[in-house]
């Protein structure tokens, strides 16, 4: 029989979820800053705050990306692009272009301006006390310009770095995403990490609510560039969390992912 706790009914569908592990989950969603009072950030002791970019070895191939396009919106209107934004699971085989891959990170993570002696950024996208706590990576299967692999953003000097490319890019996706198709299949997938600390750093425990929220804003300003030149993208939650870090190459505990998303043209009808 379904238990029932407060009114509420959790029964199949919640049976291997404990309702402690309820209760608390819900708590942290109700989590503010007052979770501060209980514990000292590093920021407040002074301790020197993590890069605004992690490193990249010197041997490393950099690719440039264009300036980003005004040109490239042909959807000009923001109120058509709110009100046709939506999921869109059906992708074009064709190729993106490499102006489109640069305006759509430029959209989500591009930085504005470097704060004072590099201690933040203004970006595209709000996050909370500037943290920026994620890194974008892009599996690239289809984009023109440059090779099928996995890149990492660089949004301080907006380029890519090219890091890795296994042989079969397709069946690493599949098993990353619980073998959705339509991900696999995707010109680019963008993956987002978070690297934690950048947020611990100034907020300690109150951080991880916060950064979670900040992914919701960079995965929108997604949505709305895509609308905007005749793309399509779909936010995707469902992942395996172990192999998905795997096949980024991720520590899975200083840095690891928190979402992903498919990008590519809108099929022509």
């Amino acid at each position: 029989m379904p238990e029932c706790r407060g009114g509420r009914t959790y029964g199949a569908g919640a049976r291997e979820v404990s309702v402690e592990r309820i209760r608390a989950n819900r708590e942290f969603m109700k989590s503010v800053f007052g979770a501060l009072a209980g514990g000292t950030s590093d920021q407040s002791k002074g301790l020197p705050q993590p890069p605004l970019e992690p490193p990249y070895p010197p041997e490393s191939e950099l690719i440039p990306l264009p300036k980003p396009d005004k040109s490239l919106v042909s959807k000009n209107d923001l109120y058509d692009c709110i009100a046709s934004r939506e999921s869109r699971r059906h992708l074009s085989k064709e190729p993106l272009s490499l102006h489109d891959l640069s305006f759509l990170l430029w959209a989500t993570q591009g930085v504005k301006e470097v704060l004072g002696d590099g201690h933040a950024t203004l970006r595209t996208v709000p996050s909370g006390g500037a943290r920026h706590a994620f890194e974008t990576y892009i599996v690239a299967q289809r984009v023109e310009g440059i090779l099928p692999g996995v890149y990492r953003y660089l949004p301080l000097s907006h380029r890519l770095v090219f890091l890795f490319a296994p042989p079969d890019l397709r069946g690493r996706l599949l098993e990353a995403t619980f073998g959705q198709r339509f991900v696999a299949d995707a010109p680019a997938v963008f993956f987002w990490s978070c690297i934690p600390y950048r947020g611990e750093w100034r907020y300690a425990i109150a951080a991880h609510k916060v950064m979670l929220l900040d992914a919701g804003h960079v995965c929108q300003n997604l949505y709305l560039a895509c609308e905007s030149i005749g793309a399509g993208t779909c936010a995707i939650g469902a992942y395996d969390q172990g192999a998905t870090d795997a096949f980024l190459r991720l520590d899975g505990q200083d840095e690891f992912i928190v979402y992903l998303a498919p990008v590519g043209k809108i099929p022509r009808s």
